[in-house]
């Protein structure tokens, strides 16, 4: 198998885009460190890192199969493998089949409610690339996968999903509609000619007034889930510096500039990472 092959493999399960595994991964942590109210067993940790990373790239390829007329007239994606036809629609449905399995084999290891719910995840990333289609608010719906690791924590460290979980769901839920219209504003141009819809294009100039009334609103959600769950002072310095983080994001996309806006898209590594930190070290 040539290098050049094995590029193109690892574009289709954009491994050399580690971004958007880390942002499904953060919420994840988020909800197993505060649903057992501390570090989990090794055993649990190891499993979900695990099916972030497996579902991250089957969501991938399902993106891709899903856009793959698209994909060639955005400057953004042009060079997919789908796209470009460098990888056959057969090859990328082995790999799915493959991560399929490796996710199925995960999800058993954990109890029913867990299981179910991660039938539900699946569900919800199959549905995801296709809502750009029909709907202005895809990002929404993106916000529900990446999100949905945490009930999926929480059935499997508490064998229940009650009020807690879900306040934190929809919590994370709202992050990506933050950080996927900065995404979608570096696509604005290309999605109109083409016919796609996405929160920058409902938004339209009103896009940095939104992205930061959202911002707004997610920090206060972090605050209640602080109170909720009585977290410490840590927890509440790491949300000031997420606000500061906030501030440079809204500076970043003031003129609108494609390369800003997807580097604001790209600092929300750090949103979640400090709330991880915020967590797991109020809980010390």
């Amino acid at each position: 198998m040539s290098l050049e092959r094995l590029k193109q493999y690892a574009y289709l399960l954009r491994l050399h885009k580690p971004i958007g595994t880390l942002l499904l991964l953060w919420p994840t942590l988020w909800a197993l460190w505060l649903a057992g109210g501390g570090p989990p067993a090794s055993r649990l940790l190891f499993l979900f890192v695990s099916g972030v990373v497996v579902m991250r790239a089957a969501g991938c390829i399902m993106n891709d199969f899903a856009d793959r007329h698209y994909d060639g007239q955005v400057q953004r994606t042009a060079y997919r493998p789908l796209a470009s036809g460098k990888i056959s629609l057969a090859e990328a449905g082995t790999f799915l089949v493959l991560l399929g399995s490796l996710a199925l084999g995960l999800a058993l290891q954990f109890n029913s409610l867990t299981l179910r719910c991660a039938f539900v995840g699946a569900a919800v990333a199959a549905i995801y690339p296709f809502m750009k289609r029909f709907t202005y608010l895809p990002q929404v719906g993106l916000g529900v996968a990446y999100a949905w690791g945490v009930p999926m924590a929480f059935a499997a460290v508490q064998g229940q999903l009650d009020a807690s979980a879900w306040l934190l769901f929809f919590t994370a839920l709202l992050w990506p509609l933050i950080y996927d219209t900065f995404y979608a504003m570096v696509d604005r141009e290309d999605d109109l000619k083409i016919g796609l819809k996405s929160t920058a294009i409902l938004f339209g100039s009103a896009d940095r007034g939104m992205t930061a009334l959202l911002q707004v609103i997610f920090l206060l959600a972090l605050g209640g889930v602080g109170k909720l769950f009585q977290l410490g002072i840590l927890y509440y310095l790491s949300l000031i510096v997420v606000g500061l983080l906030f501030v440079y994001q809204q500076y970043l996309i003031r003129g609108r500039d494609r390369d800003a806006c997807f580097k604001a898209f790209l600092n929300n590594h750090w949103v979640g990472a400090l709330i991880f930190m915020g967590i797991a070290f109020a809980q010390r």
